[in-house]
């Protein structure tokens, strides 16, 4: 087991950052100190066939160093707890508070997260899972909060729930995970006709981190594998990889504002144009909240394309060229082979305040760029 890690913040000044290093050598719970004597929670992962230390790195100045000292047995954290209510869903609380709950059961046509809390306050719109405030909006039915979808697999729409449409079916978890630092889960789905023939499967890796502050941090992978034959995902604009649908109140017609990783502002300025990231806050519960789509250098396409509406629709979707370009001969659409694989990253922040106060630029280099990590 190493002694000491030393942790570089770089050209960055870094808070609460999420960190995975390397676990060679650790044998059971560790805890960091620093040399001030804070003990920071830590925790071993299985991070695909590899072994990981996760930990959150306090403040951290740019240009500055901090030594860790590694030490057995656990230290508290404010913890992420996932575990499964009834036969169809698994809650997430955070530091002891209820951020999510993952909705998988076969009355839906997608697996969804609803609700998604801030300190207790809905970010996402409760149509229609649930009663909304008054006022709340109830157009596209098949806007369900937050989950991931695309329009056109092989032709069939597997994005609106209004005739012949596909479904994405929960086939199982390979493992779910609480944890003083991280908890999460990995499971696998089949996206499928109406019909219920196979077109493609898929595996979700979810993580949520134990943010000591407000804000909450999820990172997404899904990883599509062409199991039954080539698949192509069509140029259409009715997708989003990552999807959200805001809570009504926050949308860009109601005083909400959507601003891009350029500097774009409201719809006009980000519909249908690249950028790393895009974040759209806006008043709910009478306070600003937003929320964040960080993509990863590593996703197909990156930096994605975004679908990104005033009405409260928030998607990251790098096919629908034809509609972003406005020209009919221009083609998205992208052909996976048999056997092929494509894969997308992204990490979510859910955060109080608006685009500058959350640091949301900032916090998008701890995803990118993460401090280096070194054995002493």
């Amino acid at each position: 087991m190493p002694e000491k890690l030393i942790v570089s913040a770089g050209p960055h000044t870094r808070r609460n950052t999420p960190m995975l290093v390397p676990a060679v050598g650790i044998r059971g719970p560790v805890s960091l100190v620093t040399p001030q004597g804070q003990r920071l929670a830590a925790q071993v992962v299985e991070c695909g066939e590899e072994t990981r230390l996760a930990f959150l790195l306090p403040e951290l100045a740019c240009g500055q160093t901090l030594e860790l000292r590694v030490e057995p047995g656990e230290a508290a954290g404010p913890g992420v707890e996932v575990r499964e209510i009834g036969t169809d869903q698994l809650q997430v609380r955070v530091a002891g508070e209820h951020f999510t709950t993952y909705n998988f059961g076969r009355q839906y046509a997608k697996p969804n997260f609803y609700p998604v809390l801030v300190s207790g306050t809905r970010l996402t719109r409760d149509f229609p899972l649930g009663e909304g405030p008054e006022g709340e909006s109830k157009d596209h039915k098949h806007h369900i909060s937050m989950y991931v979808a695309h329009g056109d697999l092989n032709g069939t729409d597997i994005w609106s729930e209004d005739k012949d449409f596909g479904r994405t079916v929960h086939r199982g978890f390979e493992g779910v995970v609480s944890g003083p630092v991280v908890g999460g889960f990995e499971s696998t789905n089949d996206w499928v006709t109406a019909g219920g023939q196979k077109i493609i499967s898929e595996r979700r890796r979810v993580v949520f981190w134990a943010q000591p502050d407000a804000g909450r941090l999820m990172d997404l992978t899904v990883e599509f594998t062409a199991t039954e034959g080539p698949v192509k995902f069509g140029d259409t604009k009715e997708g989003g990889i990552i999807s959200v649908r805001l809570a009504t109140s926050m949308d860009g017609k109601h005083g909400g504002l959507i601003r891009n990783a350029y500097g774009g502002l409201t719809e006009e300025e980000t519909w249908g144009k690249r950028a790393q990231w895009v974040d759209y806050c806006g008043p709910v519960g009478g306070r600003t909240f937003g929320v964040t789509i960080y993509d990863h250098p590593s996703s197909f396409r990156y930096p994605t394309w975004w679908h990104v509406r005033d009405y409260g629709l928030f998607t990251a979707n790098p096919f629908a060229w034809h509609d972003y370009y406005g020209d009919p001969k221009v083609d998205g659409s992208h052909l996976v082979p048999a056997g092929g694989t494509l894969c997308f990253r992204y990490r979510l922040y859910f955060h109080p305040g608006d685009t500058c106060e959350a640091a949301v630029s900032e916090r998008y280099h701890d995803f990118i760029n993460p401090p280096r990590v070194k054995e002493a």
